[in-house]
This record gives C-alpha cells, structure tokens and sequence, in this order.
C-alpha cells in the first residue's frame, strides 16, 4: 500500500445546504491531492480533524489511494477473519474442485483458533471444526439446516474472531504456520500436509491484501522452516513382475462365501492392473471407459485417457456424489493422454469386459450394484490380496501398501528399462521435472547400464572399463528379488 508524509490539514468550513442547514467539512491535503468529509455537526467535524492532526503529529503515515491515516484506514477497512475466511471460501468454490475446496476449509479452520479473540462460552474444539469445516466453510452447504450445536458455535464464532489485520503482526503470522504443523491430536503433521496448508494460507492472505483488509502478507518475510517434504518414493514399495502378478491373481481369487459373482475381488482385477501396467491413478482408473480401450486382439494396445474421479466427499462435489468428476490433472478440460496398454494388460482388459460387462456409460470398474468404485472396498480387497500372495515378512513391510504404489511400480519399470524420462513423463502425466524429482532415486540405478553403452558407442573394452560387470549389491534392482 502507497503511502505518504506530504500531508496539510485545513480549518473546518461550515456550509449551508439548499433547506437552510448547515454541515460542516473537513478538507486536507495528502500528496497534493485534496480530501473531503463532511459531518452534520461541527462537534463531530472537530473530532474527525484531531484525528487527522494527531495522526500527522506523530509522524503517521497516510495512505495515497483514500487520503486517510494507516491507523484509521484500518479500523475502516476492518473485516473479522471469520468473515473474511467465508468470503474466501465464497470465491474459491466456483471453480475449485471438490478436494481444493474442502483442503480450503480445512485450512482456515486449523487456522481460526490462533485468532479467536475470547473464550467466554466457547464450545468445544470438536463442535467448532465441525461448524466450520461442514456448515460455515462450506458455500453449499452454509444456509442448509444446521444443529442446535452447530447454530450456538458459528454465532459465537461470529462474535468471537479477530480482525483480519491482525496477521499484519509478522509474531501473529507466525502462530498461524506454527498452528498449521500440528495436527488436532497436537503430533506434527506430516510435510505434504504443511506445504499444502501453507499454500491455502499464502493465497488467502493475498486476496485479503486484494480486499485491501490487510496491508501486506506477512508469511514471507516469517523465518520459519516448514518440516523436509520427502519428494522421491520410498524404493521399498515398488514390486517387481512377479510379485505383481501374484497380487493380482490374488485380487482374482477373492470370492465371498464360495460365489465369485458376489466378490469386488474378480471385478477389481483389472482395476489394479491398468495402475500397474499403465500406470494411471486410481481416480484416473475409476474413469476408464470402454471406448477409451485402443486394444488389438492380443499384443500392445493404447488407452485414452481424458477424465478422471477423485474421491472429494458428497458435500464438496456439484452433483452430489462422492466422486469429483474432471479433466485429466493439470490438463484441459476434453486433453487426452495417451498411454501404452502391453500384453498382459491387453488381455486383461478384454477378459474384463467379456466376463464383467461395463456400466451404462461405458466405465469399466464400478461396485457390486453399479456405482462408483468406493476407497473403502479397493482397500478392503488390496489389504487381503497382500496378506494372500506376500510372505509375512513382505506384508509387514512397506511393499505395495497402497494401490497407488503400482503406478509407481510401473513408472519405476519404464525408467529402469530405459524408456527416455521425457516419454516416461508424458505417459505417466507428470512435468519432467516432477519425474526426475519423485524418481530421481529410480533414475540414479541407472547409471551403470548408461555407462556400460557409452563404453560400447566408444568401441572400448570391458577391461579397460573396469566396472563393465558390477556386483549383484551394485547393480540397479526394483524392488524385493
């Protein structure tokens, strides 16, 4: 905010209007640009005018874009946090998708009790999450009928925050990312959690100082050290072919009381298996439509990837449904991405479709009774397909823990086997730079087989070499042998 010392404060003038009243105006000059208010009487123009002096006496600041002294500008700009943190909300919303927006709430309401002004009948910690995060964070949702607990929460909420400008305080602005390390349980939170929260908080104070209900964003200038993100993957879930092919006939295997018809287990095989040999996302995997299958016979085909289905929650989706559906990640809405269906994959995928059949609009994996793929049914079938085709010793550890590790298998395979990162970039969706920086522990393995070509482009001998046969503890492995 552009501010001045050039400042002159004239006498008041009294008017007289068309009925014969008088008002009186105050007029001052701020960097040559001349300022006017007028008050009905010359009582309150006196105030207004000590004001202004005083403000000049003690060497205050005044702000070019109204004329007025920082101090009074704030207290007129002045927007609780409460209030303001629904406006941010309110601006978000329409073009955030269902996981931003509740990742927004979540923010501001881990945020809010660093800034709560009293504590005379404050409700619980519980009570007011749940008031903020499900009703008052939440534009859908805020004018929808509430409990009795909700009620009395967000009106003492209400009553209760601190103004906006308070952040203006670098020590308050502090609390705040101190407040975002923790979890509610009062353990650290984990670094991605941070960087995220951090980031919320960071636009947020941003459109305040938009709003002009904030002078600057503090965060910035806070010598603070956020806990070390851990970027690359942890080489010990990454499966190799056999271990995979086990988990997925394990998958297959899964019935319920003898009746394979009745099982998620034969309809999910497929499922896991596009993540591994394809490596999509299972959000990505949750879309994927028959159409979308470029598959000959037998051999290498090519899925066509252009929507995808992150599980957000019913109260922060458009329609309703626990799924967010939306383009492909940071792509445009209709982008396609190409990616290598191979062999195994091919036949997989046709058996699918001839033994499962597809839903009305041609997605391939769906529930028992038509819906969406649940979380909580992949889970359920991937925890016992790990406890059925993995030694103890494996199930224990952190080998596949997640569906998700079987993209990173995949990719993993791709960059091992020597596909350029470029063209491992594209296929997977990632920015080469995001590539090299998860994989980089996947891609520095590859260093021993790059020189052996290098030393068979030079013509030159495996003696003089002197590595050209590394150790078995040397050579680039992917996950347990």
């Amino acid at each position: 905010m552009e501010t001045t010392y050039a400042v002159r404060v004239w006498a008041i003038r009294a008017r007289e209007g068309r009925t014969g009243k008088k008002t009186f105006e105050v007029r001052w000059l701020v960097a040559k640009k001349q300022w006017a208010e007028t008050f009905s009487t010359r009582a309150l123009a006196n105030g207004f005018r000590s004001r202004l002096e005083r403000a000049q006496k003690e060497g205050e600041a005044f702000r070019i874009l109204d004329g007025l002294p920082v101090s009074i500008a704030r207290q007129a700009d002045e927007m609780s946090w409460f209030e303001f943190a629904q406006r941010y909300i309110d601006m978000k919303w329409p073009r955030a998708a269902g996981k931003s927006r509740a990742g927004n709430a979540d923010t501001l309401a881990t945020v809010t009790p660093v800034l709560l002004s009293g504590s005379r009948g404050r409700p619980s910690d519980a009570v007011l999450r749940k008031a903020m995060t499900g009703w008052a964070f939440n534009t859908k949702r805020r004018e929808t009928e509430k409990p009795g607990d909700v009620e009395r929460a967000l009106k003492w909420l209400r009553e209760n925050t601190m103004p906006v400008s308070q952040l203006d305080d670098p020590a308050m602005a502090r609390r705040a990312l101190e407040q975002i390390s923790v979890r509610m349980d009062g353990k650290p939170a984990a670094a991605k959690t941070v960087a995220r929260k951090r980031a919320v908080l960071h636009n947020a104070l941003e459109y305040a100082v938009e709003l002009k209900v904030l002078n600057r964003n503090r965060l910035p200038e806070v010598k603070w050290t956020p806990p070390k993100d851990v970027k690359s993957i942890d080489k010990r879930v990454v499966i190799n072919p056999d271990q995979a092919r086990k988990l997925l006939s394990a998958v297959a295997a899964q019935f319920i009381d003898g009746q394979p018809r009745r099982s998620s287990g034969p309809m999910l095989t497929a499922y896991f298996a596009v993540m591994y040999y394809a490596g999509l996302r299972p959000e990505e995997a949750a879309m994927l439509r028959k159409q979308d299958l470029q598959l000959p016979e037998n051999g290498w085909g090519e899925l066509l990837l252009s929507e995808t289905a992150p599980v957000a929650g019913a109260a922060w989706t458009d329609s309703g449904e626990r799924r967010d559906r939306r383009q492909l990640k940071q792509r445009g809405k209709g982008e396609v991405r190409h990616v290598p269906s191979p062999p195994p994959l091919t036949e997989l995928l046709h058996a699918h479709v001839s033994r499962q059949g597809v839903a009305a609009d041609g997605r391939l994996f769906r529930g028992l009774y038509g819906s969406d793929v649940a979380e909580s049914t992949v889970a359920r079938v991937w925890r016992k397909a790990r406890e059925a085709a993995l030694t103890e010793e494996d199930y224990a550890s952190p080998l596949a823990r997640r569906p998700y590790d079987l993209r990173h298998a995949c990719v993993s395979t791709w960059l091992g086997g020597g596909v350029p990162s470029t063209q491992v970039a594209e296929w997977a969706g990632h920015s080469v730079a995001v590539l090299h920086q998860i994989y980089a522990k996947v891609i520095a393995g590859q260093e021993d087989s790059a020189r052996r070509r290098i030393e068979t482009a030079l013509g030159l001998p495996a003696e003089v070499a002197g590595d050209a046969d590394p150790s078995a503890a040397d050579r680039p492995h992917l996950g347990h042998a």
